[in-house]
């Protein structure tokens, strides 16, 4: 029978080992890493040496070239103990790496794609603005052509890997702006490194809610030259592979969902098992009982979504938006309310860091924001609905 959450010995070896990275390497530094709202960039690096950094590029450009399960098991490991470490790392192999990977040209990936799948390089993508979230076309970035190539202009907002600490800027950013006439929607991308006259860092974020081991950034772009090879794909052709890679991003998002659920249900079912009141374990309560099976049943649910939905998402195409935004929908919600039960059930001992769900709490609300909300994804899965007289 197969096993649809480790479908291969690969996909199972792959989960031994990124678990044991987590609970040996991710899990001492989390809390801390957390309450300074600092970026672990020595540990992010070893994510290269296991070969995660670019865990769906092809081996040819130093990637590890597997599928979206891998990709959903990496980020179900990693953000079952540090969310905030797992969205940097989210950042930088899905909508960097793999993004470069599926809609670059074989110039680009050889020349960027190794030096970010081993770590070298930190990578992030840059779509959101200051006046301009779910409304991605709304953008006002702008690429004004020049001689040799393009002036990008404009604001990016909300962008983990922005920064890599209070003052540096990460080393590359795949960045969407309008090329077209004004009031055209069509969108274009390219790739803007470190270095490049006019791009700056405008502030890193500080006091966020969640996710504060991952570093979220202003970035400014005045005038950035942008020479003709820097395009990805072609010009005005980045809204079809811009929704292609948010159907990578919001199906990993859902598995990180998975993860915070996974350790909030252990948490409190250990807890439930080990804590008397009146004479008895608190499991032996109806009321402890109702959040302990709520949740794990919630929980199962979701993952089995997500890894039907990987099973049939294929990287170098796209038509799995109502999957995709349906398992991020679910799941982000679930992860936040099963965080929600867990602090009820440990009571006190919920409310404070020494069992990390708090932390985990604060991290899931993010899942319902970013990435697309969830406005957005009823939205989208309501539109794709009308289309469909008879559900599959």
């Amino acid at each position: 029978m197969i096993d649809l959450f480790n479908p291969s010995e690969e996909h199972a070896a792959l989960r031994t080992m990124v678990r044991d990275f987590a609970t040996h390497e991710l899990e001492p530094q989390a809390a801390a890493h957390d309450r300074d709202e600092r970026f672990n960039l020595p540990l992010f690096r070893k994510l290269g040496d296991l070969g995660l950094l670019g865990i769906t590029v092809d081996e040819r450009f130093g990637g590890s070239g597997l599928d979206a399960v891998a990709a959903v098991i990496a980020h179900e490991e990693l953000a079952a103990v540090d969310p905030g470490f797992c969205l940097a790392y989210l950042a930088h192999a899905m909508l960097f790496a793999n993004n470069l990977a599926i809609n670059g040209n074989d110039a680009q990936r050889l020349r960027v794609l190794p030096d970010a799948c081993a770590g070298r390089k930190v990578g992030g993508m840059c779509m959101s603005e200051p006046g301009a979230g779910t409304d991605v076309l709304g953008m006002g970035s702008r690429l004004t052509p020049t001689d040799d190539g393009y002036a990008l202009t404009g604001r990016k907002m909300w962008i983990t890997n922005g920064a890599i600490s209070d003052s540096e800027l990460g080393d590359c950013f795949l960045v969407y702006a309008h090329a077209g006439a004004a009031g055209s929607r069509a969108l274009t991308l390219v790739l803007v490194e470190k270095g490049m006259p006019g791009f700056r860092l405008g502030q890193k974020i500080h006091d966020k809610l969640g996710m504060r081991a991952s570093t979220t950034a202003e970035l400014v772009f005045d005038a950035v030259p942008v020479p003709s090879e820097n395009v990805v794909g072609s010009v005005g052709s980045a809204v079809r592979s811009m929704m292609r890679n948010l159907e990578l991003e919001r199906l990993t998002l859902a598995a990180m969902s998975l993860g915070i659920a996974r350790r909030c249900i252990e948490v409190m079912n250990r807890y439930a098992t080990d804590r008397q009141s009146f004479g008895k374990p608190l499991r032996e309560f109806g009321q402890i009982q109702r959040h302990i099976a709520e949740s794990w049943a919630e929980w199962m649910a979701g993952r089995c979504y997500v890894y039907k939905t990987a099973a049939e998402l294929r990287l170098d195409s796209g038509g799995n938006r109502i999957d995709s935004d349906g398992v991020k929908l679910y799941c982000a919600t679930m992860a936040k309310n099963v965080a929600d039960r867990a602090i009820q059930v440990l009571g006190g001992y919920g409310y404070v860091g020494e069992y990390a769900v708090e932390r985990l709490w604060r991290d899931a609300k993010l899942l319902e924001i970013g990435g697309g909300t969830n406005e957005a994804h009823q939205k989208n899965m309501t539109r794709d609905l009308a289309a469909m007289t008879i559900l599959r």
